[in-house]
């Protein structure tokens, strides 16, 4: 259970991406499932060829803005459907994290890694692994939340919100969509970069049907622990990522297969999205306040 802990916290970092475009930009964004490999691809390699890991880790992150740049600039310059425009994306880095890689599986057991002080000192699976993996989803998070009350931060959510209003007051909402893309899916690759390293291997099928990891983790912490303000929505995604890597956790103790994990993620999700509709639930402040949040995203 310790082992999941870890892992929401560190997968957390990919939710509170996919939060910036799911919640604040309403952007239905597919190129996570191939910038988190890309993460891991960038960071597997450079860490491989002697490269320090911190460095490695900071080059995954600045492939995932760029993964997030194309998919912008192909929606509001190409004027493709942000939908298509993210699948374009994702099968376009399937090849480009295969030619990364040169083969589908770089191990990283025998290499130096930001995880192996953690590792080599017995650190994992304590108090201290977990600690340090907190202050990690705690800084993203308290640096998107100072993001999202600066004046860029606040034009991003406008747009998000209405894009006509804010165009009349002379933002472009062009470039908001373009830097909250390239923000959310380089927080994914720092978030693969991370799980490589945590993990010892980057694989070239690690990030698929991730999206709907990160949804879980966002819809199911707002959920539960509310929505309303953007330091709680950010804190509720960090807990949220946690309480679904719980539940996998259970669910492979209690007889579930691995194969089956995708569709328990969907089962959550789809819960999380219907319970808040049911009577009983509308009455509770933090049901109510996600079932208007979804029903402004759905509109």
């Amino acid at each position: 259970m310790i082992t999941a802990v870890e892992l929401g916290l560190i997968y957390a970092v990919m939710a509170l991406g996919v939060y910036l475009t799911f919640r604040i930009l309403d952007f239905p964004d597919l190129t996570v499932d191939g910038s988190f490999t890309t993460g891991a691809a960038v960071a597997a390699v450079m860490i491989i060829n002697g490269a320090p890991p911190l460095a490695a880790t900071a080059a995954a992150f600045g492939a995932g803005l760029l993964a997030g740049c194309i998919t912008g600039l192909l929606h509001t310059k190409g004027k493709i459907n942000g939908l298509l425009a993210g699948i374009l994306t994702m099968i376009a880095l399937y090849s480009i994290n295969l030619r990364i890689m040169g083969k589908a599986n770089l191990p990283l057991l025998r290499e130096d890694t930001l995880i192996s002080p953690l590792r080599d000192n017995g650190y994992l699976g304590g108090a201290v692994a977990i600690a340090v993996f907190a202050l990690l989803a705690i800084g993203v998070k308290l640096f998107l939340d100072w993001f999202l009350h600066t004046d860029l931060g606040l034009a991003m959510q406008a747009t998000g919100d209405n894009q006509e209003m804010i165009r009349s007051f002379g933002v472009s909402t062009d470039r908001m969509k373009i830097l909250g893309l390239a923000v959310s899916n380089g927080f994914v690759a720092l978030c693969g970069a991370l799980i490589a390293q945590y993990q010892g291997f980057a694989d070239i099928g690690m990030g698929i049907g991730l999206i709907l990891v990160g949804l879980a983790s966002v819809i199911i912490g707002q959920a539960v622990f509310g929505s309303r303000l953007i330091v709680i929505s950010t804190l509720a995604v960090i807990l949220g990522s946690i309480v679904y890597r719980i539940v996998i956790a259970l669910a492979l103790q209690v007889g579930f297969n691995p194969s089956d994990m995708k569709l328990i993620s969907a089962v959550l999700v789809v819960v999380a999205l219907v319970l808040p509709q049911w009577k009983v639930f509308r009455r509770l402040p933090t049901f109510r306040s996600l079932r208007k949040s979804t029903v402004t995203t759905s509109s």
